[in-house]
């Protein structure tokens, strides 16, 4: 096992023996137009199209071949949305997988972030690459730029992590 697989394994060990909170599932869903949907509503396209839209809300079983080649869809509708990865989180928490769930609620959190600053931040996440001030000031970004409340959770336990088991920058 590397020594960054034996870091995450640690993480996860004492995230799951003292609650951390990035595994926390919210205690409030940003989407309560969303239907309630259960394991029977999987697969989600197949079952209930009408849901599935693009980011700008278009349906997306209205988008054809044609419009894309013809320029009349962005190439960014073809993005997943957040309200898409909320409904299937709640298709995999009806299922009994609520960790499959919080990666949804993650992504959908993620989605509002442009690629480049989510690279960016994941970049900092590699051992000694930031220090704890880096890593607590993406986490204020997460919470107070994007909305992403659980994400910056995440970042908030990284710093602590990577302080106790001596991770951050300057410590190698």
């Amino acid at each position: 096992m590397s020594e960054v697989d034996d870091l995450v394994a640690k993480i996860m060990s004492e995230l799951n023996g003292n609650g951390g909170t990035a595994t926390k599932t919210p205690t409030t869903d940003t989407a309560s137009s969303e239907p309630n949907l259960t394991a029977k509503d999987f697969p989600l396209f197949r079952k209930h199209p009408d849901l599935v839209k693009a980011p700008s809300g278009k349906q997306l079983k209205t988008i054809t071949f044609q419009d894309i080649v013809d320029g009349k869809v962005d190439s960014k509708e073809l993005r997943i949305a957040p309200s898409t990865l909320r409904m299937q989180g709640k298709i995999s928490a009806g299922a009994g997988r609520s960790q499959i769930q919080n990666n949804f609620q993650r992504a959908a959190e993620l989605t509002g972030v442009p690629d480049d600053r989510l690279l960016e931040m994941y970049g900092a996440l590699r051992p000694f690459r930031s220090s704890k001030q880096d890593l607590l000031d993406i986490a204020d970004e997460l919470v107070n730029k994007y909305n992403a409340p659980i994400c910056s959770n995440w970042f908030k336990e990284a710093a602590t992590n990577y302080e106790k088991h001596q991770k951050l920058k300057g410590d190698n």
